[in-house]
C-alpha cells in the first residue's frame, strides 16, 4: 500500500496545520489535559480519515484479453442496454460502478490498447446516483481501442463530494488493462460501455476491485 501522489501534498499540507492547531493548544491551555488529548486525539482521526481517501494498493494484475476489468473499487449500481450518443452512437451495454468516499480512488483501464478519443466535460455536481449525473455532471469520456478493434467507452464522473477528477491520458496513448489512467478525488461514479455481445459477468450490489474484479467477457 503505498499514498496516490495526488494526495500528497494536501497531507503534508494538512499535518503542518494540524501540528500548529495542537501547538496552539498546548501554549494556550497548558494544564488542560482533557482538552489537549480530546485535540490530538480528533487530529488523529481526522488525518487518517483523509489519509484513506489516498491510499493506493500494490498488487499484481492479471491481464486477459478477453476480459474486462473493474475502472474501479465500488459497487455495481447499473447494468442495463442504452444508447451511448457522444461518441459511439449506438446501443450498448452500460455498467455503472459507484465508488463511496470509503473506497480506493485510483481508476485503471479495464482493457489494453490506444486511446482513440478523450474529452473533458464541465458540469453539475448531482449526486452519483441520479439519473442525469453520467449527462450533466463534471465527467470526462475515454475510449481506447484494443487490439482487434473493438472500442470500448468509459465515464469518470464527479458527484456532489467529489469535484476533482483526474484523467491522464491523451488520445494516441498506448495503456495496459489494469493500468492507472486517472483519480476521482472523494468518491463518485464510473461508467463503462461495451458491445452488445459482451457477455456481462457481474451483477447489481457486486462489490468490485479497480484492476481485478472480472465485469465481463468480450466476444
Amino acid at each position: 500500500m503505498t499514498i496516490h501522489r495526488e494526495g500528497r501534498i494536501l497531507l503534508f499540507v494538512l499535518l503542518i496545520i494540524l501540528f500548529a492547531l495542537n501547538w496552539a493548544v498546548f501554549y494556550f491551555f497548558p494544564t488542560s489535559a482533557l482538552v489537549q488529548n480530546s485535540v490530538i486525539l480528533s487530529s488523529v482521526i481526522f488525518y487518517l480519515i483523509i489519509l484513506q481517501f489516498f491510499r493506493n494498493p500494490i498488487f499484481t494484475i492479471t491481464k486477459n484479453e478477453k476480459q474486462v476489468l473493474a475502472p474501479a473499487d465500488g459497487k455495481v449500481v447499473v447494468i442495463e442496454e442504452t444508447e451511448e450518443t457522444e461518441y459511439l452512437k449506438g446501443r450498448r451495454k452500460q455498467i455503472s460502478i459507484f465508488m463511496s468516499p470509503v473506497n480506493v480512488h485510483v481508476n485503471r483501464m479495464p482493457v489494453g490498447g490506444i486511446i482513440s478519443f478523450y474529452r473533458y466535460h464541465a458540469g453539475k455536481y448531482l449526486v452519483a446516483w441520479h439519473p442525469k449525473s453520467s449527462t450533466e455532471n463534471e465527467r470526462t469520456t475515454v475510449v481506447v481501442k484494443t487490439k482487434t478493434g473493438a472500442e470500448i467507452l468509459f465515464r469518470q464522473i464527479a458527484g456532489a463530494l467529489a469535484r476533482r477528477i483526474k484523467c491522464y491520458v491523451k488520445e494516441g496513448q498506448a495503456l495496459e488493462q489494469g493500468e492507472e489512467f486517472g483519480f476521482i478525488k472523494f468518491g463518485s461514479r464510473v461508467d463503462i460501455f461495451l458491445p452488445l455481445d459482451t457477455k456481462v459477468t457481474c451483477k447489481i450490489g457486486d462489490v468490485t476491485k479497480g484492476g481485478r474484479t472480472v465485469i465481463a467477457e468480450l466476444n
